[in-house]
């Protein structure tokens, strides 16, 4: 077996070499022939300077530099776009995937499956990170449709032509897993050792805005929330003017400013709420009809 180990690098100056030293160990024992795929994500740091160095030092890593920053999942999908093997590997940059569970992954890879996923025995974030983390798995899960696949993880092995199914994808805002979804249903995980981030460029407000991605960018179920949303306000207002005419016919008199102005309100609160969603969908659309490319390669470096 052949494989393309893909790693997006984003501030990591001191992670690349010791990760690319892991690699290189543990590589030679489950493949043929390997390559390391490093692609600068717009690092602010000396991070591309460590990827030259390495690129030089090995033949079997190759440097890609971004223009600019444009996000994990977009790196990702440049390396994947570029690997030569039949497998490809993606991982993080600060050795919370370790090298040395790759075998684990490409054993159920060996299985049948397409797509298989490294999941952790034991979470290593914090609590509410966790219970975070856990939803925004499930929304992709469900969106994926493979509410059955709840461990899906930077750290997974898949079929490189799986890359056919999204081949003339273009948009600044995706999704990897989505795309794989596109090509395959044959997804698995396997229980792997994770270690402890060394650093995490994801704070609460990325998570959520993660979150807003996967919910509008590849799901139409807000769409149908509001739908809902309007048919049940609707049947709140014609039970609302039911009571109205029994309240006239039997009281003769009407509920006065209060009970006019919480209705108001609330139907009021219901509308925005849902245009609110209709503007979502129409900021995505109006996105992606500008065909801003995923990601612009700035320079690359190989040994030759």
């Amino acid at each position: 077996m052949n494989l393309s180990i893909v790693v997006p690098v984003y501030r990591g100056e001191t992670l690349v070499e010791p990760l690319v030293a892991r690699l290189s160990k543990a590589l030679p024992t489950v493949a043929k022939k390997y390559e390391i795929i490093l692609v600068n994500d717009g690092s602010p740091d000396g991070s591309w300077e460590v990827i030259e160095q390495l690129a030089k030092k090995y033949k079997w890593v190759r440097g890609i530099r971004l223009m600019r920053n444009y996000g994990q999942h977009n790196a990702t999908l440049c390396g994947v776009r570029l690997a030569q093997y039949e497998v490809v590997v993606t991982m993080d940059q600060d050795l919370q995937h370790p090298p040395e569970e790759i075998p684990l992954l490409l054993a159920e890879l060996e299985k049948g499956f397409d797509v298989v996923y490294g999941a952790p025995k034991k979470l290593p974030q914090g609590f509410i990170r966790n219970i975070l983390t856990a939803n925004i798995k499930n929304v992709l899960a469900n969106i994926m449709g493979l509410p059955s696949v709840k461990n899906i993880s930077a750290f997974r092995a898949f079929r490189t032509h799986l890359r056919s199914a999204f081949e003339n994808f273009q948009s600044p805002t995706m999704i990897v897993d989505v795309l794989l979804s596109w090509g395959t249903t044959r997804f698995t995980s396997v229980p792997v050792n994770i270690a402890e981030a060394r650093s995490s460029n994801y704070n609460f407000a990325a998570l959520v805005k993660a979150a807003l991605l996967i919910l509008i960018g590849f799901s139409t179920k807000p769409l149908r929330l509001a739908s809902w949303i309007g048919f049940i306000m609707t049947l709140f207002g014609l039970g609302v003017f039911v009571y109205v005419m029994v309240i006239y016919f039997t009281v003769g008199s009407l509920p006065g400013f209060p009970f006019l102005a919480s209705i108001i309100a609330l139907f009021s609160g219901a509308q925005l709420f849902a245009l609110g969603i209709f503007g979502e969908y129409l900021a995505r659309m109006f996105d992606r009809s500008m065909d801003r490319p995923a990601y612009i390669i700035h320079q690359t470096v190989e040994k030759s």
